[in-house]
């Protein structure tokens, strides 16, 4: 397992290529489009016929995928490696008529200041559906997150899901380390990754013991998050989704050396002319770690992890690229868990066992008539053995997922449209044995799932722009078939502030731990329902967001019969409402960069074992994050601070009537990290620095009960807490053989 002490560990394994290619916002380097040495370079600026700059614009040369977006003062500047001659200079923006531009490569840089668009019969401006999503990429205004914030984020420790959590809209769960948002538990939030969802987005866990998600910030070029009203093209996720898409070719050749408190990785990167390939070996070892600093936990045997990863990209033909990602992981633990039970004094001893697989291929190429398409293919193995105390269980869970997408961004100027076929078979196999001698019970779940969508943005007037989209999908297990129509809205209000709406419904089968024991169950369903501001100015951004989620045919069982088919139902339901606002800065105060974000919830529903409607235990009605970053030029470092809180969540004391009906303490959490650029031996050099939890706060995530009453007739308790109130985090990651150089003197971006 993957615990909150395994920071950067996946992400340091790809760190230098990454590097390379990060944005210009990159918090490492302010280089995002390195160029190799027979490279052209193109820059300019995109003016609408008012001579205003315009943010946002695509611009690319034809038929390749080499080009960029404009910045908010409209200017692009990106470099490409294709062969010296005539090519086209490609800029498109909805709402304005695309343009064409007679380019010559091969000459020197080109530079074009005063490319201007013509706005097209229903001309648009900068309008788009933002309702429900945050960017962490550059692709368009509503960028909120750069991939590198995921890094530079004091208390993320280099997780996706740490920084996420920084966002309005989260709940932080200490005792998982996973995404619970808008009063929906972890399971109703979606990973996909370049368009195909993953089935183990986390590594494997214990109980009350927290987990990182399987994937390096360093492997994407993008990372969208979005709380609600998402694209018809996502299913499979009442609550959020997080979509990756990871970099194609690498910039250049390079070896990487990671040493690191708690392990080290070694990754190779190498570049020809159209393919690249990266591969990596990453251990982590956190004995020595905790010889030094003691755990709440009696650990038998500390988290040790091997694995290794591989990265092929390739182009195909003139403007086609092949993806090809593989990963494989190992995890091995032992400990004994604070237990209220008698004879368990000493703790509850389990033991983990985790080996997964998973690859993911990807294709994209541009067709005819102005359509493109986008397929691929994920496959998945997770073997995961559990031995909690005497008892064995063992899950082998199996996937295949294939998607492919059509698109057509030139259809008209006033529309587009996407539409797309997805198919997912799971084949899990559960088998639980009490104890040695007992005989073994087996669990099994086999699903065929087939899905298809379509999509388009519409240009309504100068001010008024709209999203529809429709999703269907069939279950072979449950027999079932939904549609869930999608609806978005956005009007501009000014020249730097618009308002956007969205409505859908969002449907999920139920999680394969139910499946295991029921099949007779239905989609589950949320209906989403918000309404979004949002102010935009130089690098300042205001988003406020009001939403409302309705729960229906949640699934329930018997708490006291856990494995009676016939308790499973889906009679349960629930609400979430709230409010979430961020506020982000970068220009009032010079080398700083620091956002405000708040969430308020209000929900209650019945789902699994509740007995009645209720708070759920994962949320908190109150949560607040501040973040901050600030560059010291003269000693090349860039520091950082987090502070997060979040008012009580309820748990359960069985000793009291009621249910749920108890509180926690509050969450408050201040971190600290520092990354220090240098040059060691003529090799570009990381040293970071992370320290969580800085004040020691005793922060406790529940609370677990005895099973039977003691002699005063009430069940003893046991807090959960982390395994350490602490943790310091120390890393050398060292770039060999890199071209490009980085200014140390300049900002980082």
């Amino acid at each position: 397992m993957k615990t909150p002490l395994l920071p950067l560990l996946l992400l340091l394994s790809t760190a230098p290529a990454a590097i390379l290619a990060q944005t210009p916002n990159s918090a490492i380097q302010p280089s995002a489009h390195p160029t190799i040495e027979t490279s052209t370079r193109l820059s300019g600026t995109v003016r609408d016929a008012a001579g205003q700059p315009l943010p946002g614009v695509n611009v690319f040369l034809k038929t390749t995928f080499d080009g960029a977006s404009t910045d908010s003062l409209g200017r692009f500047a990106f470099s490409t490696d294709r062969a010296a001659g005539p090519a086209v200079l490609v800029a498109t923006f909805i709402g304005y008529e695309p343009q064409e531009t007679l380019v010559t490569l091969g000459t020197g840089p080109i530079h074009l200041p005063n490319l201007r668009l013509k706005a097209s019969r229903a001309a648009l401006g900068d309008v788009v559906v933002t309702a429900g999503a945050f960017e962490a990429s550059d692709e368009k205004r509503s960028a909120v997150l750069k991939p590198l914030d995921i890094v530079t984020t004091a208390g993320a420790l280099g997780d996706i899901a740490g920084a996420l959590n920084a966002l309005p809209g989260t709940t932080r769960v200490g005792e998982t380390g996973q995404l619970f948002v808008r009063g929906g538990a972890a399971s109703e939030t979606k990973t996909y990754l370049d368009g195909l969802p993953v089935q183990t987005p986390y590594g494997s866990a214990v109980p009350n013991v927290a987990s990182r998600g399987r994937f390096s910030p360093f492997l994407f070029k993008g990372t969208v998050f979005s709380t609600g009203g998402y694209s018809a093209e996502y299913g499979q996720a009442l609550s959020a989704v997080v979509a990756l898409n990871s970099t194609d070719l690498a910039p250049e050749t390079m070896t990487s050396v990671s040493v690191m408190s708690v392990g080290g990785s070694l990754a190779r990167t190498k570049r020809w002319d159209r393919t690249s390939l990266a591969v990596s070996a990453d251990y982590s070892n956190l004995a020595p770690y905790f010889n030094l600093v003691p755990q709440t936990f009696g650990w038998v045997r500390a988290p040790l992890s091997l694995g290794g990863t591989a990265k092929l990209a390739h182009k195909v033909g003139e403007a086609g690229l092949l993806k090809v990602y593989g990963t494989y992981a190992s995890q091995r633990l032992a400990l004994r868990q604070p237990d209220a039970n008698p004879g368990f004094e000493a703790g509850h001893p389990v033991a983990l066992a985790n080996d997964n697989l998973y690859l993911n291929a990807s294709y994209r190429a541009p067709l005819r008539r102005g359509w493109s398409l986008n397929t691929g293919l994920a496959l998945t193995q997770d073997d995961n053995l559990v031995r909690p105390d005497v008892q064995t269980v063992r899950d082998l869970d199996r996937s295949a997922v294939a998607r492919l997408v059509l698109t057509n961004d030139s259809a008209s100027t006033w529309f587009n449209l996407k539409m797309g076929l997805e198919g997912y078979a799971q084949r899990y196999r559960q088998q639980y044995q009490p104890s040695a001698e007992a005989p073994t019970r087996e669990l099994a779940v086999d699903e065929q799932r087939a899905a298809a969508f379509a999509e388009s943005d519409l240009v309504l007037s100068h001010l008024l722009a709209a999203r529809a989209g429709l999703r269907t999908e069939y279950s072979a297990l449950l027999g079932l078939f939904n549609a869930a129509p999608r609806l978005g809205l956005a009007y501009k209000t000014g020249a730097n502030s618009q308002l956007s709406a969205a409505w859908g419904y969002f449907y999920q089968t139920p999680t394969t731990d139910l499946l295991r024991i029921s099949h007779a169950l239905q989609f589950e369903r949320a209906e989403h329902c918000m309404l979004t501001y949002q102010r935009q100015v130089q690098e300042r951004i205001l988003r406020a967001e009001i939403y409302q989620k309705n729960y229906a045919q949640l699934s329930t069982f018997s708490a006291a019969q856990p494995f009676n088919p016939a308790t499973y139902q889906n009679a349960g339901s629930g609400y979430a409402r709230g409010l979430d606002v961020m506020f982000r800065d970068r220009t009032t105060f010079k080398k700083a960069d620091y956002w405000v974000s708040y969430g308020f919830v209000d929900t209650r529903r019945q789902f699994r074992q509740d007995p009645v409607m209720a708070v759920p235990t994962f949320v908190a009605r109150h949560n607040l994050s501040v973040v901050g970053k600030y560059w010291v030029q003269k000693i090349h470092t860039q520091v950082g601070f987090t502070y997060s809180c979040g008012s009580p969540r309820a748990y359960n004391d069985p000793n009291l009537p009621g249910y749920n009906q108890s509180r926690l303490p509050a969450y408050q959490d201040l971190s600290l990290n520092a990354s220090y650029l240098t040059h060691w031996f003529g090799q570009f050099t990381i040293v970071y620095v992370s320290a969580s939890n800085v004040l020691g706060r005793s922060n406790i995530y529940g609370y677990t009960f005895a099973a039977q009453p003691d002699a005063s007739g009430q069940l003893r308790s046991a807090a959960v807490t982390p395994g350490a109130p602490r943790m310091l985090f120390v890393g050398v990651f060292i770039s060999i053989n890199k071209k490009t150089k980085v200014d140390l003197n300049e900002r980082p971006e």
